[in-house]
């Protein structure tokens, strides 16, 4: 069941997916050669808390951290660990909060340091599609419309769409209906309707779509071994236009 959202719902989400937005900033700030990934995990579950909300991640279905960082390889669900980071990786941040009863959720993959030309593109391609996407989502479209934008944006450019992972409502629960997969055919899948608050978010392979999850039975990963990346937004439907309640003006004003 979807549950549309007031729009003094809406706004404490938007305060939410702000929070987030700024928690990945100090994130990627501190994103260089020789950090691990736990010491990520810590900074950012001191910003959340310290800004009066709680990490959304902690302890969600039993994940054990407050992030999910997915480092070249690993599409989303990484654990934070003593890994190093070094130059040329890929890791990808997913951060989510739980303030005044509601959820936000955003993701954003960063370079560490020089990263190769192919690896900028993936990037750049990938927020792209999320961009393209969100301008799909108004009211009376459909969720096939934001699949079919995103995916026939990134197999154009030589990319794969992830197919087992897939975008989602949210609202007091950080998985609400309806899914929002990154593929589709256009005019398919249920009705966007003004109210509805959802999370999109492409998870595209430079090499081949298909996954598994590893042995840790969260963290998925590309069965060829290339890399991989993950921006979402959390967008609010309205019948003018995308609202989305996300910003990366925090993140990209600190590089």
């Amino acid at each position: 069941m979807i549950r549309l959202k007031t729009g003094e719902e809406i706004e404490i989400l938007r305060e939410n997916a702000i929070l987030v937005s700024k928690t990945l900033a100090e994130v990627g700030k501190a994103v260089k050669p020789g950090v691990t990934t736990r010491q990520l995990n810590d900074l950012a579950e001191t910003y959340i808390r310290d800004n009066g909300a709680v990490p959304g991640f902690l302890n969600y279905e039993g994940f054990p951290y407050s992030l999910c960082i997915s480092v070249n390889d690993t599409v989303v669900h990484g654990f934070p660990s003593d890994y190093v980071l070094k130059e040329g990786d890929l890791v990808s941040v997913d951060c989510g909060t739980v303030y005044k009863g509601y959820n936000g959720d955003s993701a954003y993959t960063f370079p560490v340091g020089e990263i190769s030309p192919e690896d900028a593109r993936l990037l750049e391609v990938t927020k792209k599609s999320l961009r393209l996407g969100a301008q799909m989502a108004v009211a009376g479209n459909r969720i096939g419309d934001i699949g079919h934008t995103i995916q026939d944006f990134c197999e154009a450019e030589g990319f794969s769409v992830v197919r087992e992972l897939v975008g989602h409502g949210i609202g007091t629960r950080l998985h609400e209906s309806p899914e929002v997969p990154n593929y589709g055919r256009p005019g398919q899948g249920k009705k966007l309707v003004e109210g509805m608050v959802i999370c999109i978010e492409p998870m595209i392979n430079a090499g081949t779509r298909h996954v598994y999850v590893d042995d840790n039975e969260w963290s998925v990963r590309t069965v060829d071994g290339k890399n991989s990346a993950h921006f979402e937004y959390m967008v609010a439907i309205r019948h003018d236009g995308p609202q989305v309640l996300t910003t990366f003006e925090y993140i990209e004003n600190n590089k």
